[in-house]
């Protein structure tokens, strides 16, 4: 068994009085303790240690904690300023941090649009598009190319009746009533869309169309508005379709242009109004509320095969064209 260590002497407290010295006292014999000399002064270095007197000695130079404070400060602001004229000199911005680029658009060109002068969100003031598409390609993104049935179960929708080429979207419909349409989801309660479009002539059977339809996809109550319907084959008129209501009721409206050229469709939509706009100019109005739109809408583009326009056996092929697509909130 191992004995343990001898507890150590335990401290008496800061002013702890002499021992008697044991060379000139017995150490059976009691004592009289002897109180030290009174000093004059005294460094107290913390508790449980004895007072030492001040030796008549010149005292260390010592530097004040304020001191080191204000030196510290003085070289701080000596290395902000030396930071500040490097920064100054010419070529240093390669060396600034550079802000994040804010959430931008689908695409973005370094170029303005084509027909950007003419278009109704320049005039308007619209501000910043939430979404443009300049379609560089090679295939549309974040749209829903459709793949199915057309127009009321006429033909067939294919994606292979899109393409992108040069930044311009094509859809065309060939002899058999093949074409194309794609939506942009999801869409928005109230607000703009503008394109930028060229038709050129068709077969009678085949219409062109930018349009707003239903979220809830549940025409005809969600309604449909055609802002820019081609349904001449020579494409020198457009025409404007407002559906609403359970029965599909519609309000009409029609503008002269040669669509064979590019030309800037936009539509406007508000609580108390819908209006349609050619190259920034305002053509359709409509401020019955109660033709308006119930729900949200999102933006589509169609050629669509009507075959009881023209001959069904004698189709030629079709096509329309897509510059650019953008959406703006209503502000």
């Amino acid at each position: 068994m191992t004995t343990p260590p001898e507890p150590p002497e335990q401290p008496t407290g800061p002013l702890e009085h002499q021992k008697p010295d044991p060379q000139t006292s017995d150490p059976g014999e009691r004592t009289t303790p002897v109180p030290p000399a009174e000093p004059t002064s005294t460094d107290w270095t913390g508790p449980g240690t004895t007072p030492q007197p001040v030796v008549d000695e010149a005292p260390p130079r010592t530097v004040s904690r304020r001191t080191l404070y204000v030196v510290s400060g003085v070289a701080l602001v000596a290395i902000v300023a030396l930071i500040a004229v490097l920064l100054s000199r010419p070529g240093s911005e390669q060396a600034r941090p550079q802000p994040a680029e804010p959430p931008g658009p689908t695409s973005t060109t370094e170029t303005p649009s084509a027909g950007t002068e003419t278009s109704a969100a320049t005039l308007l003031g619209w501000g910043e598009p939430s979404r443009v598409d300049e379609f560089d390609g090679p295939r549309p993104q974040g749209w829903n190319l459709y793949n199915g049935q057309g127009h009321d179960g006429n033909g067939r929708r294919t994606p292979d009746a899109i393409s992108v080429r040069d930044g311009i979207l094509t859809i065309t419909g060939d002899s058999d009533g093949n074409t194309g349409g794609m939506a942009l989801y999801p869409g928005q309660m109230y607000g703009r869309w503008e394109g930028r479009v060229r038709l050129p002539e068709s077969d009678p059977t085949y219409h062109a169309l930018l349009l707003l339809w239903p979220d809830a996809e549940d025409w005809p109550r969600g309604g449909e508005v055609d802002f820019m319907e081609a349904t001449d084959s020579s494409r020198q008129s457009v025409e404007f379709f407002l559906h609403y209501g359970r029965n599909n009721n519609q309000d009409h409206g029609e503008v002269a242009v040669d669509a064979t050229q590019w030309h800037n469709w936009a539509v406007e939509w508000t609580p108390d109004h819908i209006v349609a706009y050619l190259d920034g100019q305002e053509w359709y109005r409509n401020e019955d509320k109660s033709h308006l739109p119930p729900r949200p809408m999102h933006l589509t583009i169609q050629l669509d095969w009507f075959p009881e326009n023209g001959d069904p056996d004698n189709v030629r092929e079709s096509e329309m064209q897509v510059d650019w697509i953008k959406e703006y909130p209503l502000r």
